[in-house]
Order: C-alpha cells, then sequence, then structure tokens
C-alpha cells in the first residue's frame, strides 16, 4: 500500500545500545564516512520515486529538516502525505480523511533524520558492501513482533543517499529512490506539521 516507507519502516527500531558487530578497519572507515555525511546535512528537498512490492511506481516531493523532521508528498492521484514532527510520523489520507500516528523512534526514518548518526556503533548495522560506485549498507530490525530489513545506498566517492529498500516480515519490498537532491535549504516550518 501506499503507506510508502511506514507500512514496512515501522518494523525497526535502531538502538545503540548493546556492542555492535566487528567490522573490518575498512568497511570501519566507510561507516565513519558514511555517518559524517549524514550528520552534515541539516536540510535538504528533493524528489522521489518510490517502487512497491506489487510493481506501481509513484512519485512526489521529499523534505527533510533534521533532526527528526520531514515530509512526503505524493504527486496526484495518491491521496497520501507522510510527515514527521521530530516526535511522531503522521500518514495521511486526504481521500479517505484519515490520519495515521506513529512514534518517529519506532520507524527507520529515525536512523535517516538523526544529527547523530554513528553506523559503526549501531547494533543493528549488518554490513557494508562497496559496489559500482555506491556503498551500500544493510541492517536488520529488532522486534518481538515484527521482523525484516533496511539496504541503504549511497554513492561513492560523493557519498550522497540515492536510495532505501524496506523488506517487510513477508518479504515484500518498497524502494524510494531520491532524486535532483538539494541540501543546506530553507524550509517553512509549517511543511512539518502533523496536525489537522
Amino acid at each position: 500500500m501506499r503507506k510508502l516507507i511506514l507500512t514496512a519502516a515501522l518494523a525497526f527500531s535502531f538502538s545503540t545500545t548493546a556492542v555492535s558487530a566487528d567490522f573490518s578497519p575498512q568497511d570501519a572507515a566507510d561507516l565513519d564516512r558514511l555517518s559524517d555525511a549524514l550528520n552534515a546535512i541539516h536540510s535538504l528537498k528533493g524528489e522521489f520515486v518510490q517502487q512497491d512490492p506489487n510493481g506501481a511506481t509513484e512519485e512526489g516531493l521529499v523534505y527533510i529538516q533534521k533532526p527528526g523532521k520531514m515530509r512526503f508528498e505524493y504527486k496526484p492521484p495518491s491521496a497520501v502525505l507522510i510527515v514527521s514532527d521530530g516526535a511522531k510520523v503522521a500518514v495521511f489520507n486526504r481521500k479517505l480523511n484519515t490520519a495515521d500516528r506513529y512514534p518517529l523512534w519506532s520507524t527507520p526514518l529515525n536512523l535517516l533524520l538523526s544529527d547523530h548518526v554513528n553506523f559503526r556503533r549501531n547494533t543493528k548495522i549488518l554490513s557494508i558492501e562497496r559496489q559500482n560506485g555506491t556503498l551500500v549498507v544493510r541492517a536488520r530490525a529488532n522486534s518481538s513482533r515484527i521482523n525484516g530489513n533496511i539496504t541503504i545506498v549511497f554513492s561513492d566517492p560523493g557519498l550522497e543517499l540515492k536510495q532505501w529498500t524496506v523488506v517487510d516480515a513477508q518479504g515484500l519490498a518498497t524502494t524510494v529512490i531520491l532524486r535532483n537532491v538539494e541540501t543546506g535549504v530553507s524550509l517553512q516550518p509549517d511543511l512539518f506539521l502533523t496536525h489537522g
């Protein structure tokens, strides 16, 4: 369904309280570089393309203001709007006039929207791979109710966030691809309102 990042994303809760995996010196260095690159981004806007498990494609605009704020506006005919105000994520369906809300910490968006990303010390990070000009980070979910995983792709050497894929407990994958991204932009606070 169109709850994009959230339907599968709610499976994930990223924590840094336990001991992290052992990484090779090269892997650790790359994870630190990626963490630094994400921590340097405080705001961005761009376009996204979402590929659903059923093969459907939707597009829209994305806005991020760290820490914790983001907005995914789907283009018509979709009636979905997803907004995080820094504490909770609201999924609006304007056609049905509904709004579902979830704690931001319970989604993988929390990892991407944090001001203090540390992939190397994050206990959910499973691996980092180098593939054709990209760095691919894989992480797992840890929930008593739901299991799944997320794969995040960065360009290399530019270290730009390019896409992520969330696979839910049923093995269904949703991919979000970013394009035409601008960082360091000024964004209006009302973009991130989760009421009404």
